[in-house]
């Protein structure tokens, strides 16, 4: 049936008042963008890891704290925040939540979103509830504001797609279980960070730029958003690949995307619908999170594509050196 919010077919029950209150709040948010408004993307500060707070960021995650008053979540953490936020004592759900992943984009009309993950709420202190292995994730999703406002969605059984319809303000189903191609010959990365990666990465993009001549025998087309949500909704539609290694600079050297916010959530949302998501060699959901605000590297899309790039880390150093012409292992 269909309600104010989303419509709750697809949805199992016991996520019923989470997905309406995400539901609320991101439809807010989208009204929120929409409108536009004096200095939405100006910097307000740092959250507790350094990075700079545009204006939005600090109005999102207030807005989808008071969305969620009274969706059953006992914890409420997010990148924003340095501390998990109580909310419920009797409330059975941990959230996780980057309100607002992109906001360099604001300024400039690109794709923003926000990324969620929820876990069961544990007794005791509250980085019980996140601090664990990542594959205790109940249900991960996003929201993108875009030319439409999207909300995907997975509970373990597949990954679902929904639009928000501007006229009644709810999310209507658009597939109820979306399959993610595995044939777009096309790759996203920050090429400008070339010098600084692993000689495996260098390897993988070496290849593909080298194009029909390349062992990959084919050619490419790059893509680089800077907004993580609108990487993974372009693969989820039509395939490809992202990367964000890690790297030789100081602060990179686990990547710069945070574990529990950002890439279990989307890694989830992959794997539901047919993908591969790992931190370049190992699965991201086989991995423990141990900080609350730490970080990984992190490669998802096209399970092949993916796939080999973790066989790329298994190459012998010589072949994967800048000299090396040659890889046929990889071939096509």
């Amino acid at each position: 049936m269909s309600v104010p919010g989303i419509d709750t077919m697809h949805i199992p029950r016991d996520f019923h008042p989470l997905m309406l209150a995400l539901a609320r709040g991101g439809a807010a948010l989208a009204s929120v963008i929409r409108r536009g408004g004096a200095n939405l993307g100006a910097e307000v500060g740092t959250n507790s890891d350094g990075d700079g707070q545009k204006r939005l960021d600090v109005q999102a995650d207030a807005l989808f704290r008071d969305a969620l008053k009274g969706a059953g979540l006992r914890w409420y953490a997010s990148e924003e925040q340095e501390d998990p936020v109580p909310m419920q004592d009797e409330g059975t759900m941990a959230l996780a939540i980057d309100p607002l992943d992109g906001s360099s984009n604001i300024d400039t009309n690109v794709s923003v979103g926000t990324i969620f993950a929820v876990y069961p709420a544990e007794s005791g202190p509250a980085e019980a509830s996140f601090l664990r292995p990542a594959r205790d994730i109940l249900a991960a999703g996003y929201i993108i504001y875009g030319p439409r406002c999207c909300l995907v969605v997975s509970f373990g059984e597949g990954t679902q797609f929904y639009t928000l319809n501007p006229d009644t303000g709810c999310f209507d189903l658009t597939d109820p279980r979306v399959t993610l191609p595995d044939c777009s010959f096309e790759f996203a990365i920050n090429a400008s960070n070339y010098r600084h990666w692993p000689r495996p990465i260098r390897a993988y993009i070496d290849d593909c730029l080298a194009g029909l001549d390349g062992p990959r025998a084919h050619n490419f087309n790059m893509r680089w958003i800077a907004s993580l949500v609108a990487e993974a909704h372009r693969i989820l539609m039509r395939g490809g690949i992202f990367l964000y290694p890690a790297d030789a600079r100081k602060g990179y050297e686990r990547g710069r995307l945070r574990m529990l916010y950002e890439c279990a959530p989307i890694a989830m949302l992959i794997e539901q619908a047919g993908g591969r998501a790992t931190d370049g060699a190992l699965p991201i959901l086989d991995a423990t999170i141990t900080q609350l605000h730490g970080r990984t590297p992190l490669v998802f899309g096209s399970s092949e594509k993916v796939d080999r790039v973790a066989a790329y880390h298994d190459l012998p150093e010589g072949e994967v050196s800048a000299l090396f012409g040659n890889r046929g292992l990889f071939r096509a």
